[in-house]
Parts: structure tokens; sequence; C-alpha cells
């Protein structure tokens, strides 16, 4: 299957000065993937098999909740072609 992209934010519910130490703990997790990924300044794009990017957001729940939120609302984009997309199409003109 091709590669495709996906764009993560996750909104844990918790303290203002609680919210940068869970967002870095699902970075640490999605680096520790091994999939190529972006950092923004409001999320993170992966590139990955469809399959494995779902696990990831399911995963980043998880952590949140674990660390404390009572709550967690994530915003997903997908960018999906059959013979895949890539983050490096996408920005390499701007780099």
């Amino acid at each position: 299957m091709a590669n495709i992209n996906l764009s993560l934010q996750v909104l844990p519910v918790v303290p203002d000065c609680e919210i940068y130490g869970i967002v870095d703990k699902v970075i640490e997790m999605i680096a520790a993937t091994g999939l190529k990924f972006v950092v923004g300044p409001f999320e993170t794009s992966i590139e990955g098999e469809i399959d494995e990017l779902l696990e990831i957001v399911k995963k980043a729940q998880t952590i949140c909740t674990a660390l404390g939120a009572e709550r967690v609302v994530s915003i997903v984009k997908i960018d999906y072609k059959e013979e895949g997309v890539t983050i490096d199409e996408k920005v390499s003109k701007y780099r």
C-alpha cells in the first residue's frame, strides 16, 4: 500500500500549564514509529500507510488521557491518493 499524509492536532483538556508536556509525549510516540513527520505550530504531519497512521491517532488519545486529560479533541486531516502522496512533494519547493 502507498504512503499517504495525515495531520494530527491533539487538544488535551487539562490546565494550560500541562498542555505542552502532554503534546510533547504524543510527538515522542510519533517519532518512535520511525515514520517521516513534520511538527508545525498547530499540528504534526505524518507520512505512512493509512492503517498505521490511524493507529497513531488512537494511541495519541490514550497518551493524553493517561497523562490526565479529562477529554481530548483531535483534528485529523488525511491526504489520500491510491498511488500515494508524500510530504516532500508538497513542501520541497518551499525549503
